[in-house]
């Protein structure tokens, strides 16, 4: 089977190949090609995946791409994970967002949008390209904002395309740890998710193992609901009035002032630290520097040597020392306007999207059937939005694709937050498909996050003075 990734440059991309690597049942990825507009960052992940192939017999060839025509033609599955402006670009969004006094995150804050907005049109182009060279492969999609990009997607490929975010599980996963279940796989056949809502915003609303809904237990016990991230980050009180565990980016709805207050006193948003912290990975291990894999990247000294441990694959340690500082700082604002909590070794551990990702490549093609939480069309599982709106949810995926599951209504505590969010989606996508800067300023202005229409408008012209990729909005 062949298996041909979208940002094959990207920094998470060994994550995939871990997973390849562990697959050797039938049906597995033999082939993966990486396809990337820069051959400089393919190159880099290229050392880290042959370190990580060594000692492995059946390790699935790797080819590099930076022309999208040439490693589309006889792919199976498509895996989207691509950045449109670079870490560059996510350091502007939530930069300009600060300047105007609102929240600037990538996905859930106006920098969403104004990612949204320069992303669309390259997935349209993808898509075309999709038609005509591989018109029978199924389009996994990973990039963000994945709830918008999905649904862009689906428009122009059908039904061959799924949305997957690692949030939902990691939060179920560390919900049963809280609870007191072990050994018990998340993702396995004993246990059952009750997670709804869209993309980045959604509750945790039971966790049944064997049948036992465990979630009750631990929604009783204020100390075990702030035993784990999402408790510490909204409080046992919070968790408990609503009956339910929000997923970690609901804390930018619920605690807009203190996270926007975190954030102004950051030295740096994520995406600058991001972007200092990768480009040290980058040009590290970059083709041609001779001290390569000898560079530390992180928040620290970036030019201080790394210590030789444990002998060779030095690209694999260098990405591994920098994806555990990644790990470390994610939504670190977010903790620190929550009481400056450090990680848990129990958080850093993500959904495993990568898993995700290859169980929906073995149910399809293998005729496995799998439980996933993923971005499908809603169809009839919520009255209060459309059929083809994407909505995050517990899905049955076999070789016909994915479809959601029944679910109960949404509470009342969800339904105005994802109807306001999903208008504020398809303001954004109607702007990209059709080039109308007035529906750009209505995404802008309906965002929750965003406290004026007034501050709406100085967004939206800030961030098409700053981007010439926004200059098709008129």
């Amino acid at each position: 089977m062949i298996l041909t990734l979208l940002g094959g440059g990207g920094f998470r991309v060994p994550l995939v190949f871990s997973a390849l690597l562990a697959d050797h049942g039938p049906g597995r990825v033999t082939a993966l090609r990486l396809f990337d507009t820069d051959a400089t960052r393919l190159a880099v992940v290229a050392k880290v995946l042959a370190e990580m192939a060594e000692g492995v017999p059946d390790a699935p060839t790797v080819t590099l791409y930076t022309e999208l025509s040439a490693a589309l033609p006889g792919t199976d599955f498509i895996f989207s994970a691509i950045r449109v402006g670079g870490l560059e670009g996510r350091a502007a969004d939530e930069r300009i967002a600060l300047q105007h006094g609102v929240i600037g995150q990538e996905t859930v804050g106006a920098g969403g949008i104004s990612y949204a907005l320069r992303t669309i049109p390259v997935v349209v182009g993808i898509a075309e390209a999709v038609r005509k060279y591989a018109p029978h492969a199924w389009f996994i999609n990973f990039t963000n904002p994945a709830g918008v990009i999905t649904e862009v997607m689906m428009r122009f490929l059908g039904d061959k395309v799924v949305g997957i975010c690692d949030s939902p599980v990691g939060l179920a996963r560390r919900c049963l740890s809280a609870a007191g279940v072990r050994g018990v796989d998340v993702r396995g056949e004993r246990v059952e998710i009750d997670y709804i809502g869209l993309n980045h915003l959604g509750w945790l609303r039971g966790l049944a193992v064997d049948g036992e809904d465990v979630l009750p237990r631990l929604l009783a016990d204020a100390a075990a609901i702030e035993s784990f991230e999402e408790g510490r980050l909204f409080g046992a009180p919070w968790i408990q009035a609503l009956g339910a565990v929000p997923n970690e980016y609901l804390h930018y709805y619920y605690f807009r002032r203190e996270a926007l207050d975190a954030d102004g006193r950051a030295s740096d948003t994520r995406g600058a630290y991001l972007e200092r912290q990768q480009s040290a990975f980058y040009e590290g291990l970059r083709p041609g520097n001779h001290e390569a894999g000898n560079h530390e990247a992180g928040n620290h000294d970036a030019g201080r040597p790394v210590p030789r441990e444990g002998g060779g694959k030095p690209a694999l340690r260098l990405w591994e020392k920098t994806k555990l500082d990644r790990e470390e700082t994610y939504m670190k604002s977010n903790r620190d306007a929550a009481g400056a909590f450090e990680r848990d070794p129990a958080d850093l551990e993500s959904g495993g999207y990568e898993g995700v990702a290859l169980a929906i490549m073995r149910a399809i093609s293998q005729g496995e059937t799998a439980r996933l939480i993923l971005n499908v069309p809603n169809g009839a599982t919520l009255a209060e939005l459309g059929p083809e709106a994407v909505i995050e949810a517990p899905c049955l995926v076999d070789a016909d694709g994915a479809r959601p599951l029944p679910a109960r209504p949404l509470p009342d505590y969800a339904r105005g937050l994802v109807v306001n969010a999903k208008a504020v989606e398809q303001a954004t996508i109607e702007a990209a498909l059709t080039g109308s800067r007035r529906a750009a300023y209505k995404a802008f202005a309906m965002n929750p996050l965003v406290d004026s229409v007034r501050v709406a408008r100085g967004l939206l012209d800030d961030y098409i003075g700053h981007f010439p990729q926004l200059g098709y909005l008129r």
